[in-house]
């Protein structure tokens, strides 16, 4: 048990959105390294499990909410995980998006500012256009959706603010909540193949796929670093979702005949997805250490995880 004054000589790091998949692996894994006071926060109850941090409701849309826990906390670090992400329900509900995207962020880099904290904001490929792919940290943006123009919006806010800052870009995280209540193309592709279901999968959209682990490692080291700017933290495997599809049933061994190739104007949705993205992430591994799994591995973490969440 860490005594008092081994606590007060942490550095204390604040995490948003902590009950979101994120936020549960950031909490886990700085819990485990206990280099840090964690203070998770999130809107309503902690639903996190395990005990080792602090926990503060927190609703980042009020911003004398966002002012008075900040400001009575006073972390070193804030880790800004918290988004809406559902692209096509951001295109549907622009104001909430921009409430949770924008207003949100400006709310917290103000706070930062006072306190002078440093502040890692977790971003998204989704800035970009998709016409070339993969990206390194000096590609211009240009969002082809309202979800990507309101993290942009952010990123700019971000790197305008007068507190020490750096921008975590991700892609297509995927992982396993501790109550399984996340789907993901892994879990998606298991459960349809093995329901003996057909499924259509795109073969002209390109991504480097991310285990939510592999963020928060990423996450953590910038934390550690203080390392400022922006860095791609990714997965290295630059894959279509029908190829990952067909890893994820080789992997499991499972009927591959029923994954069927289609391509992104078979499916209607109201959020258009950039074509081709992904990232090369030599920045983050030369000067982080960043390391993160193949998406083999990460299908392996997965299972085993499956297998420990129904035990």
């Amino acid at each position: 048990m860490a005594t008092a004054t081994q606590m007060a000589s942490k550095k204390k790091i604040f995490i948003t959105g902590a009950n979101g998949l994120l936020g549960q692996k950031l909490v886990s894994q700085l819990v485990e390294k206990g280099d840090f006071q964690v203070v998770a926060s999130g809107k309503g109850d902690c639903r996190l499990p395990g005990g080792g941090f602090e926990y503060a409701s927190l609703d980042i849309t009020n911003e004398t909410e966002v002012e008075s826990t900040l400001t009575s906390i006073k972390p070193d670090i804030i880790i800004h995980g918290a988004a809406m992400t559902n692209v096509d329900q951001c295109e549907l509900n622009q104001e909430a998006c921009y409430d949770s995207n924008v207003n949100a962020t400006a709310y917290l880099i103000k706070a930062a500012e006072v306190i002078k904290a440093h502040f890692i904001f977790v971003s998204t490929d989704f800035i970009f256009s998709g016409e070339e792919g993969p990206l390194d940290e000096n590609a211009i943006p240009a969002p082809v959706n309202y979800y990507g123009e309101t993290k942009l919006i952010g990123e700019e806010m971000v790197m305008k603010s007068k507190t020490k800052w750096t921008i975590a870009r991700t892609v297509l995280v995927f992982g396993i909540a501790h109550d399984m209540s996340r789907t993901n193309i892994v879990l998606w592709v298991k459960s349809s193949l093995e329901a003996g279901k057909e499924i259509q999968v795109v073969d002209d959209q390109f991504r480097t796929p991310t285990l939510a682990e592999d963020l928060a490692a990423g996450c953590i080291l910038i934390a550690e670093k203080e390392a400022e700017g922006v860095f791609n933290i990714s997965g290295s495997d630059f894959l279509t979702p029908y190829e990952m599809a067909n890893t994820t049933a080789e992997f499991f061994g499972l009927n591959k005949g029923l994954i069927k190739r289609a391509d992104s104007s078979t499916f209607t949705q109201p959020a258009k997805r950039p074509l081709k993205t992904g990232f090369i992430i030599t920045k983050a591994q030369e000067q982080l250490g960043f390391e993160p799994k193949t998406f083999r591995t990460a299908i392996g973490i997965l299972a085993k995880q499956i297998i420990l969440a129904r035990t």
